[in-house]
Formats: C-alpha cells, structure tokens, sequence
C-alpha cells in the first residue's frame, strides 16, 4: 500500500475559510485508490507567499522526503502556491526525491503509473500558475483601491513605532528553524537555511531569541567568525 500526506490550504485567517472540505475530498480519493493516510497538514496562509514564509508546507515537504513518502495529495495546483516560478519550485522538489503529488481537481500528478513524469506538467503548472496571479493580481488592485481610500480618509497604515515581532510569532512561524537549533548538534547555519527554506537571516534571529551567544553561534557556524557583519547581529552575554 503506498503512504500519503495530505496538505490542505485555505487564504483566509479567521473562520470564514476551513480546510475540512478539502481533506474529505482527499480522504475519500486515498480510500478508493488503497491509499495509506501517514499524516494530514493544514494550514492557513496566503498562496502568494513563498514557501520559505509558509512554515505548514515546508514542514509537509520536508516531512515527506526524510521519511520516503509515496504521494502528496492536494486538492489543486494552487494549493501549493498562485506564483508559476514557486509552485515549479515545489514540485521540482519532490520530483527530484521521486515523491509524487496528485493535484485532484486537475486530476494529474507528476509521475505516470509506469513512473515516468507527466510531459503536460511542466506546461499545466505554467498556465493554471499565470491564471493564478491574474486573479491574483484583481485582489490586489481591489485591495490597493481600499488601502488608498482609507489613508485620504485620514487612517493610518503600518506598524506601531519601535515594533518587534514576539518571539512567540517567531516560534509560530519557523518551528523546524527552532526545532533545529534544539538539537544538541546542531547543523550550520547556512545548511539549516536551506534544509528550512529560509534566509540565514531568519536562523540567527531565532538563535538569539534562544538566547545563544555569540561563542556559541560561531561553534555551531564557524564561518560566522570571518563575517563582522553577522557578528554584530548575534547575542552578547
């Protein structure tokens, strides 16, 4: 029987949007098919943010190559992304691990029965991707119309003065970045950017938000050591 995950998304943030209706449909396609469910991801984020800024995707995919998954199940292309460059991105991730995805409504996957990859993919992904960012960019221009008029109106637009983001949003939205640096030996830094899908950047603010030092940091990335610029953002104690 081949293992499966399910990965769901909805844009919306509050209740107005769930992602019941999605894992259902995808539930029902792994029953007929004799298809093992491992593990269901959920999440709530915007699909024209990038993977790195999607913490539930980078850990379903990251999920699915460490532990030899046959096939991601998604309810459609745009599931994965509404930019054509992200979504090739995503897909050429798995196909490369040979984990296949099924994208239901289109009713294709990367790879054939026989195993070989699906010639049209490359092409359908391009097209429904440019389709995406269309709609896409309709949202925005509405959206913009709404930001304009409320600031001739007299509001006002952006963060506080002196604003941080908490470490408890950090936590929430980079945990493999958090779960990596708990780990006794850690990997460098530049390798753990990249087995997370994020900026170097991002990994040393969540360094320092553990409260690891300077010494420390250059331990678990002595390249750091030859950088005075990263030396300035680490945490002295």
């Amino acid at each position: 029987m081949k293992k499966a995950i399910i990965y769901a998304r909805v844009s919306s943030t509050g209740d107005r949007q769930d992602t019941a209706r999605q894992v259902e449909d995808l539930t029902r396609y792994a029953q007929a098919n004799d298809i093992e469910i491992v593990k269901t991801f959920t999440e709530k984020a915007s699909g024209r943010k990038k993977r790195e800024d999607r913490p539930v995707l980078n850990e379903c995919l990251l999920y699915c190559l460490a532990n030899h998954i046959d096939v991601l199940l998604v309810s459609e292309l745009s599931r994965l992304g509404r930019n054509a460059a992200d979504v090739l991105n995503n897909v050429n991730i798995c196909k490369e691990s040979k984990v296949n995805i099924y994208f239901q409504k289109e009713q294709m996957s990367i790879f054939l029965p026989d195993g070989k990859p699906h010639p049209f993919l490359t092409m359908l992904v391009a097209v429904l991707g440019a389709m995406a960012e269309m709609e896409a960019d309709n949202i925005r221009y509405r959206l913009q119309s709404g930001r304009d008029k409320y600031i001739r109106d007299g509001g006002k637009l952006g963060r506080k003065e002196g604003y941080r983001k908490p470490k408890e949003n950090y936590e929430r939205d980079y945990p493999t970045v958090f779960k990596e640096l708990r780990k006794p030996r850690r990997e460098s830094y530049d390798r753990i950017a990249r087995l997370c899908g994020v900026s170097k950047k991002t990994v040393i603010t969540c360094a320092e938000l553990l409260g690891i030092t300077r010494n420390q940091q250059q331990a678990a990335d002595p390249l750091q050591s030859k950088n005075p610029d990263s030396q300035k953002t680490a945490t002295e104690q």
